[in-house]
């Protein structure tokens, strides 16, 4: 929990000077974090191919945080709110709020402790308004900091409510996750959702993209392609072992023939070994 608030506050300030698209990707070093501390303090493997997933998201953050677009020049948090309630970005507002209310009170009672999608899936669309509230309330601190108040505005008292419920729920379910999950895995499937719905509010609420040509655009997608696909990679060796098998725990259902060896059961294919659950 502390960590969480930690790792907010800092994305307050760092919302507050840049444009989200540039502040998000760069999540990609919790990612780094995560594996390694879960490697080391939880016992969890991380092995060669985690390694390269770490490094892949080093690299396509890089690529996106070179070809960023510029900051856009606000001289008033009316301005944020005028973008925020163009029909386009109230449309996508709508579908996150509508998506996270059918998951919390429709999926979530039934397969929350199944499947870690339903747990990401809130915090993900949640976050992705969470980030712009944040950066609105951040873009009015710091207008109020360089001598033009904001606080005298409704609409500051508006994007402070948005972000302290917003917030609240995020914390609440990404914990819930990490709780049910393995660590290691929850880091990078939630950096990935979360960042391609931030990027995309951004730039439906920021219009970020309509300041950049289309070759920056593009370097841009493939930066984040390089990003999935160090996920992809941390995600698929989770339960690598060092002579390349996967590991099953007994808890699971796998049929296996009578007399078998459990050392030489295979599955679809993959030589599986068995453990203690």
């Amino acid at each position: 929990m502390i960590t969480m608030i930690v790792g907010e506050v800092a994305n307050f300030a760092a919302y507050a000077f840049a444009p989200a698209i540039l502040v998000t990707p760069l999540g990609a070093l919790s990612i780094i974090i995560s594996a390694v501390l879960a490697h080391i303090i939880l016992q969890e493997k991380l092995h060669i191919f985690g390694i390269l997933g770490c490094a892949l998201c080093v690299v396509g953050s890089t690529m996106i945080v070179l070809h960023a677009p510029q900051e856009r020049d606000i001289e008033s948090v009316k301005e944020v709110w005028d973008l925020a309630t163009e029909p386009v970005f109230l449309c996508y507002a709508t579908i996150v709020i509508s998506a996270s209310f059918v998951l919390i009170f429709c999926y979530i009672p039934k397969y929350g402790q199944t499947n870690i999608m339903f747990y990401l899936g809130v915090c993900s669309l949640v976050g992705s308004l969470s980030v712009m509230s944040v950066k609105a309330l951040g873009i009015a601190l710091k207008l109020t900091f360089s001598g033009m108040n904001q606080l005298i505005y409704p609409q500051t008292w508006a994007f402070t409510i948005i972000v302290l419920i917003c917030v609240v729920t995020q914390i609440n379910y990404l914990n819930k996750a990490l709780d049910t999950f393995n660590t290691a895995v929850v880091s990078p499937i939630y950096y990935v959702m979360f960042t391609s719905l931030t990027i995309l509010a951004s730039v439906i609420m920021f219009k970020d993209w309509d300041r950049q040509n289309p070759t920056r655009i593009v370097t841009e997608m493939c930066g984040f392609v390089t990003i999935l696909s160090g996920t992809f990679l941390l995600h698929q060796t989770k339960d690598m072992t060092d002579d390349g098998s996967f590991v099953l725990s007994r808890s699971l259902s796998l049929r296996q023939p009578k007399h078998a060896d459990e050392n030489s059961v295979r599955y679809e294919g993959i030589p599986l070994k068995y453990v203690e659950a």
